[in-house]
């Protein structure tokens, strides 16, 4: 009946919920959980809430992957935080299996709770560790969305982010690129020949994180952009190993490894770059 007295007990707990949220908890914080890929992701203080323009990950892994998806794919998410990421890859790939890793058991923890609750309990692993330092690949993807803040700029996050958001998933060190020059060296060895790695960035970054990625022996072969039409994510893949030139053919290696990335790129997406998704209005950026 709408018309019936509200319990007094119920009234104590929604005046303790609206208290919470004046205070800046964030709503998926309250409510427990935060849909990401249609999928419902438990959430807690010790993970990142996943964000809808993080669905650029999944996007440019649908598109790069192609008819491989229905293959016995190896997936590797690092800094995989809920778990989001992985478990949305895992229900595009029938047949695959993921890793995820986190610096924070905790993390760790809440991805496997997470991956149990939809029911990819069996095709998922979730281990505590720093980065890839302790996997064996080959990996057929790695995914991944590190921290990539400015140590500056936390100070000024929105308090919902600021207070109740794990600083290990935000925190991106000076100049908001430390964690990309462990992880792009750490994916690119991780990965097989014909593996591709997809990382998220902030505002801005493309061009650093892509130099980063070269420095490591990854070419980018795509680039994502999120709702509002900013680059979200990078596609990176595998520089291919070439032989030694023949000395008759001094002064061409410039030319024949050219030719050779080309090809190696074309070989796995069919196209060296990914289109962009529609652009829209999206939710700020965290790097603001």
């Amino acid at each position: 009946d709408p018309r019936a007295p509200v319990p007094a007990e119920a009234l104590a707990r929604l005046d303790a919920l609206l208290a919470r949220r004046a205070g800046g908890t964030p709503m998926a914080h309250l409510l427990g959980r935060r849909e990401f890929w249609s999928l419902d992701i438990a959430v807690g203080p010790e993970v990142l809430i996943p964000r809808p323009d993080s669905e650029s990950l999944i996007e440019a892994a649908a598109d790069v992957l192609g008819g491989r998806a229905e293959d016995p794919l190896r997936l590797l998410d690092l800094g995989t935080g809920s778990g989001s990421l992985l478990l949305a890859l895992l229900t595009l790939c029938p047949k695959a299996f993921g890793v995820g890793v986190d610096l924070s058991p905790a993390a760790a923890a809440r991805a496997r709770a997470n991956a149990r609750a939809l029911g990819l309990g069996g095709r998922a692993a979730f281990l505590a560790g720093d980065w890839g330092s302790a996997l064996a690949g080959p990996f057929d993807l790695v995914l991944s969305n590190p921290p990539y803040i400015e140590t500056a700029a936390l100070t000024g996050l929105q308090v919902e982010v600021r207070d109740h958001e794990p600083r290990l998933a935000l925190d991106g060190g000076a100049d908001g690129l430390a964690a990309y020059r462990a992880l792009l060296p750490a994916g690119r060895d991780l990965l097989g020949p014909r593996g591709v790695m997809i990382v998220e960035i902030g505002r801005g970054q493309a061009e650093a994180v892509t130099a980063i990625g070269r420095g490591a022996g990854l070419d980018l072969i795509g680039i994502r952009e999120d709702l509002g039409g900013r680059s979200r994510g990078l596609v990176f893949a595998p520089r291919p190993a070439l032989a030694p030139a023949p000395a008759a053919a001094s002064g061409g290696g410039a030319g024949r490894e050219k030719t050779a990335s080309k090809s190696r790129r074309e070989g796995w997406s069919g196209t060296a770059t990914i289109e962009g998704r529609k652009k829209g209005v999206g939710k700020p950026e965290l790097s603001g």
